[in-house]
This record gives C-alpha cells, structure tokens and sequence, in this order.
C-alpha cells in the first residue's frame, strides 16, 4: 500500500459512466465514487493512493484511473463476455451435471437390480462420491489459483469423462463404489473453480444472475438428458449391454470432447484473449480491454490484489480458513439443501414406485427442472432488485415445509399422482444457491480468501448431499416417515439459521460504522496508509447480507 507523504490529497473528478458501486465492500462515505447529476465520479487519488493493483496483476497494463466509458459500450462489452464466456461456462457446467446427474436415469432402467446391489449400498457410493469430492474442492482451487482455471477446468473434465465412461463396465458392488470415488475426486472442485473463473470478468452486482445461469445450465441437463436417456435406454440389448451401460458410455464421450474444445477456447483473463484457436487479435480490442480491467477494479479494487497465477502460501490459506467472518455462510451451505437432498436423489426411484414405467418415469422428471429453473431465476433477481439475501433466502424452507409435513401425513395409499406432485415440488425448492455463492464471494474481500471460501461453502455443501443422501434408510421404506420427521426438523432449524446470519451481518456493520463515523478525515487517512487489516477485517469494508 503506498504512503502519504504529508502534503494536502490532490482532488481530480473524473466523469464516467454510471455503473454499479462497490455497497458491499466500503463504507458510504469511502466509497471511490459519487454521483453528480446522474454521472458517476470518484477520487483517482484515493483510488490510486489505496486501490491501486499490483504490478504483477495480469490487468495493469490496462488499469488506467483517468479512463472513461459510456454506459452504451459497457453494456455491448458485457453482452460479449456473456457470450464468449457465460455461455462456455454454462455448457461445461453442463457436461458436469451430465456425468454427476446421469446416475438418476441410470436407476430407472434397474441398475441396481442388474448389479445386485441394495439401496444401502447405492447409498454408500453416493457417500462415498460426495466425500470424494468434498476432499478435492480445496486442493482443486488452491491447483487452480497456481495454474490458472482455463488450464486445470478442462483437464478435470477430460479425466472425469474417462472415468465416466468406463461406469458402463462396472459388474458389483466394488467396481461401483471405485468409479463414484474417482468421479468425485476428479469432479471436486470444478464448481468453486467457475466462480473463480467468472469473477475475473463480472462486477459483484452482475455475478449472482450469471451464476443463476450457471445452475440454469446445471438443471436444463436434467430436461436434455431425460430427452437423451428417453432414447439412449431403449438401447437395452444392444452388442448385450443394458441401457444404462450405454447412458454411461455416450454421455462420457460427450463430455470428453466438450472438455478437449475448453482447452483450446477458455482464455486465462480479459486482457489475455489472443491464441491461434482465438484470433491473433483476441477477442477484445484495447479500448474493450480497458472498460473491462477498469470497470472490475472499481467495483471491487481486491480483484488487483493477486496475479491470476498466483498461488496461495501456507500462511495465506490458514488465515482465510480462520475467517471467522465467513463461518456463518459455511454453516448454512452445511444444511440449507438437506430438506429436499433425499427428494432430490431418489426422484425417479419414488416415481417408480409410485408406479410409472422406466420411460414415463424419466420424461415425468422434466416439469420438476423446469420448475426449478423459474424459481432460480425469479428469486436471484428479486434478491439483486431488491438488495436482500438472507431474509429472502427463507422462502427456500417455508417451501418445502408443508410438502415434507405432507409426505408424513398423508395415508400409504394414495394416487401416484400425489406422490409426483410432491416429489416434483420437493425437487424444485427454490434454489437460492446462486445469491449465496455470489455473496460468499462479496464477503471474502481479497482474492486469496475468495478462492478459499468458495471452496469451504461447496464443501459445506457437499458434505450435506453426504449427510442427505443416509437420511432415507432402508429398514424406513417405503414411507420414510422417520427421515421425514428428520427433514422437517432441520427446515425449522435452517429458517433460523438464515435469519441469525442476516442479523450477524448488520450488527458487525453497525459496529464497524460506529467506529468509522467517530474518526476525522484525517484520522480514516491514517488509517488506510497504517493498517494491517485486510480484506473484510478493514473498518472501511460493510458486509452484504
């Protein structure tokens, strides 16, 4: 950081456009920008004075704190980035939900039947995969951050693929549970990796709606694929393989071949476009470059904090995993997808139960996605209209409640249309994993604790698709009525759980703002050219909640 040499600040206004301004991360009154008459302006000597990147930062060449833009040329640059990056990142999260997601249709053409294996034994390879994966998120992202995401992505994919692949070989139980660890040390870290990835290009205003298009992605799989295994399982029979062997087999290939294409399209940043496979020109020119480097920096000036080929030391990730700050999120992704983890993983199995055909299962699945899909949508952008996360994010437990306390009220004998309702409505609890995961990486406040953090939250997450997937137990069909009374329990809990945080959150504002309005100007001057706080521990850094 660089030091005041004594002598009066110089004030230079810059006029530009109007983009979104950093609310989570500074206080109001030090904020780098202000509006004048509808413009945007900000101090470049504060900027340069406190924000300014590090001379090994792959944008520095591009930061300039003069530089001006009009709104019209931000909007046609970020509708390119949408294009050339949202969108490769959409289809690549696609391949890994096809690969993850495809053991589902695989159990509506009697897998488990044609292996000999129990639904305890599924369950301990669906353990087993999520504990795989739970152990590779930090090593993945810390491998990552070292060799930069558009490497490390495209080789996890090819090497999950392979693997994927090969499940149409699998003869038992031992040769099941090797292939779900496999996939799951291979697949560990792919998702915290994107939004790594994503954050280099994207604002944090604009980050919660492209990853709301991520996990649209993640749940339009469901809908293709259950067209694709419509049709791949009425191959049962074909050169002697069942069904299910060639839905393994087709849709690794698949997946290969989207991870080899990545490997020549993904670019390591904004301002590292060019390539044989690219153009030698890149895909931005300099002007586009610099609205990009510069819109990011301001919107959040920790972005040139790190190289994006820069690993993290030893004492680095300890002090990130200290974070206490972070703790909160951590435990809500621990719990808040438990209530409908089960629904979620024995979909077709409660479908086929309730009496539908192996076809009429998988095409039935398609109206719980779609479902999903519009309610993803509607509450990530109600939550970015109307600046609220926590409080909103309630409305994910107030769903599924009276469908769980349903399940457990209502008499073994009813329609198989009731049980698809309910199934479908479980399935597509609104999924408010977008603004969390968006917040997580507004809340770390340094690219080093952003990393770390969205690791820990999606291992958080991963650990309760382990603890999710034994809540339903063999020796409790068909009903489950002890798993459900679990399930209702825990969507009370986690009810409580959000709202605590939200309150944790604005009382840690409060405080930080009692302290930061009693301080002179020269005081808050003194205090960013002297402190030793970082990232989110600076007086000057407001959470969002």
């Amino acid at each position: 950081m660089a030091q005041h040499d004594g002598s009066p600040p110089r004030k230079r206004s810059v006029e530009i456009k109007a983009f979104p301004l950093a609310a989570p991360i500074l206080a109001e009154d030090t904020k780098l920008f202000s509006r004048t008459e509808g413009r945007v302006t900000f101090d470049t000597d504060s900027l340069e004075e406190f924000y300014k990147p590090i001379d090994s930062y792959e944008g520095i060449h591009r930061y300039d704190p003069d530089f001006q833009w009009t709104p019209a040329e931000e909007k046609k640059v970020v509708r390119k980035i949408d294009y050339k990056i949202c969108a490769w990142v959409c289809l690549m999260f696609f391949a890994l939900q096809l690969d993850r997601g495809n053991i589902s249709q695989a159990l509506s053409d009697n897998m488990l039947d044609d292996l000999g294996l129990s639904t305890n034994e599924y369950n301990t390879g669906q353990t087993i995969f999520y504990l795989m994966f739970l152990f590779a998120e930090l090593p993945s992202q810390l491998i990552s951050k070292k060799i930069g995401p558009d490497n490390w992505i495209p080789i996890q994919m090819v090497s999950w693929s392979l693997v994927a692949s090969l499940q149409s070989l699998i003869s038992g139980r031992s040769s099941f549970w090797a292939c779900r660890a496999l996939l799951g040390l291979i697949e560990g870290g792919f998702i915290p990796d994107n939004i790594l990835y994503l954050s280099y290009w994207y604002t944090g205003s604009e980050l919660p709606a492209r990853l709301s298009f991520f996990w649209v992605a993640y749940q339009s799989t469901g809908i293709v694929s259950a067209f694709m295994a419509f049709g791949i399982l009425h191959m049962r029979g074909i050169n002697g393989m069942a069904g299910w062997r060639w839905l393994f087999a087709l849709e690794g290939a698949l997946t290969g071949l989207i991870g080899i294409v990545s490997w020549w399209y993904l670019p390591p940043s904004p301002t590292q476009t060019k390539s044989k496979f690219r153009g030698k020109d890149g895909w931005f020119n300099e002007h586009e470059e610099k609205i990009m480097v510069n819109r990011v920096l301001r919107d959040d000036p920790s972005k040139g904090g790190m190289h994006n080929r820069q690993a993290l030391s030893p004492a680095m990730f300890w002090e990130c995993i200290c974070d206490y700050h972070m703790w909160p999120i951590y435990l809500i992704g621990l719990s808040w997808l438990l209530p409908s983890i089960p629904i979620s993983g024995y979909i077709t199995l409660t479908l086929k139960s309730a009496g539908f055909g192996t076809f009429e299962t998988n095409l039935l699945t398609i109206p719980a996605y779609v479902i999903f899909i519009v309610n993803l949508l509607f509450w990530t952008w109600l939550s970015e209209k109307l600046n609220e996360r926590f409080l909103l994010a309630t409305v994910s437990q107030i769903w599924v409640l009276p469908l769980l306390i349903a399940l457990e009220l209502l008499p073994a004998v009813r329609s198989p249309w009731v049980s698809w309702i309910l199934a479908i409505l479980l399935f597509a609890q609104p999924y408010v994993h977008a603004m969390i995961v968006a917040i997580t990486s507004r809340n770390a406040g340094t690219v080093r604790t952003r990393t770390v953090a969205s690791a820990l939250y999606n291992m958080c997450v991963q650990a309760s698709n382990v603890i999710g997937s034994n809540i339903y137990r063999t020796k409790d069909k068909p009903l489950y009525h002890t798993g459900n009374k679990v399930l209702i329990a825990l969507a009370c809990y986690n009810f409580f759980l959000f709202i605590g945080t939200k309150i944790f959150y604005v009382r840690v504002n409060r405080k930080r703002e009692r302290v930061w309005g009693a301080m002179s100007k020269e005081e808050r001057e003194q205090y960013l050219t002297t402190t030793k706080d970082k990232g989110n521990k600076r007086l000057d850094f407001r959470f969002a909640h």
